[in-house]
């Protein structure tokens, strides 16, 4: 059943508190932020900059660790030997090139696999990373996190979503007055759907090429949606005006390379682009009619995403279907942006106090 506020998810039992890289530097200018979710393996290193970051490395690998997990609930010895392999090339870079601070999370795999802790103690004895298990809501804070610049002073609301790999967060945004002079952003609901790119080719993948197999999944998503936004009443919010629809993950990416016809895909073309959603619904029927060969060929996709981009598509018509907007906001961020976001802030509080400022 998918996770809401209305019914909070049971605690977990706690990790250690570490989530710091033996080779930390306290003089170093860089942080880095790492998140292994169900499909990806991602590192990006960055430094701070007077109006955010700027990027110094970065690595990221589908490694597939949710691969059968919705059938066995357990994560496969292929698929932990995948990550723990990309998790060993991220070691490396952290070892070649010490950080201020680093932060490591797993996302909903590790959540609900049975050996999910172990598989990280496992990662922690074989490269000295630690990571964390988050919970469905901080995953939905961190893309918050770092999706808050890219709104507007005439923004009330914002609906984030971001469909996973093992899941689909949806993420209900108070903006206050003022939010965009200091104050935060404030989370105010959010759903945690078991149903991402991976879970959804697993189970419905061949069927999502048909039409009818892709309306079925569209169907199933959008009933989800739909008590979630009686709830919070966001349709009525939407009606409305200032509610800023906003997407991110490699869904709604590849819909906006699509829609702006890019001959291969650019972050710096698509991160904070608004696209009529028009547009975007047109990308999702051209995907569509490609079929699995065209997908494989075409630049914005490749043969490794042919499996995930139709799921995608249908979670994402779900959204647009339960709430019909007129433009939607494309971000090519996340978790690990959201965490190197509060690792700075952070870090600049620590310098303040003691300056005694």
């Amino acid at each position: 059943m998918p996770e809401t506020t209305t019914r909070p998810a049971p605690d977990l039992p706690p990790l250690p508190a570490a989530s710091v890289f033996a080779r930390s530097d306290p003089a170093s200018a860089a942080f880095a932020a790492l998140d292994l979710g169900t499909n990806n393996c991602r590192l990006l290193i960055a430094a701070p900059t007077g109006s955010g970051f700027r990027v110094v490395d970065s690595f990221s690998r589908i490694v597939r660790l949710g691969e059968g997990l919705a059938q066995s609930g357990r994560l496969a010895d292929g698929a932990m030997d995948r990550a723990a392999t990309a998790l060993r090339a991220c070691a490396d870079k952290l070892a070649r090139r010490p950080v201020r601070r680093f932060e490591a999370v797993a996302t909903e795999a590790c959540r609900r696999a049975t050996n999910g802790r172990s598989f990280l103690s496992r990662i922690t004895a074989e490269t000295g990373l630690h990571l964390r298990i988050i919970s469905a809501r901080e995953e939905a804070e961190l893309a918050m996190e770092s999706c808050a610049p890219l709104m507007e002073p005439k923004d009330r609301r914002a609906l984030l979503f971001d469909i996973g790999g093992g899941s689909t967060e949806i993420a209900w945004i108070r903006v206050p007055e003022g939010a965009h002079y200091g104050a935060s952003p404030e989370l105010i609901g959010y759903l945690s759907l078991p149903l991402g790119v991976v879970t959804l080719a697993e189970r419905a993948g061949q069927d999502c090429f048909t039409e009818r197999g892709f309306c079925e999944v569209v169907a199933e998503v959008a009933d989800h949606l739909a008590h979630f936004d009686r709830v919070h009443c966001i349709g009525q919010e939407i009606r409305r005006g200032g509610v800023r629809l906003m997407g991110t993950s490699g869904t709604v990416t590849t819909l906006a390379g699509v829609a702006m016809a890019l001959p291969r895909y650019k972050r710096p073309l698509v991160d904070g682009k608004t696209l009529d959603c028009e547009a975007a619904d047109t990308a999702l029927g051209d995907l569509f009619a490609l079929g699995r060969e065209g997908l494989a060929q075409h630049p914005c996709v490749g043969p490794d995403r042919v499996e995930f981009v139709l799921p995608g598509c249908a979670v994402y018509a779900a959204i647009r279907r339960v709430w019909p907007t007129e433009r939607i906001t494309v971000a090519d961020r996340g978790l690990r942006e959201g965490m190197l976001t509060r690792m700075m802030r952070a870090d600049r509080c620590a310098s303040r106090r003691r300056a005694g400022r």
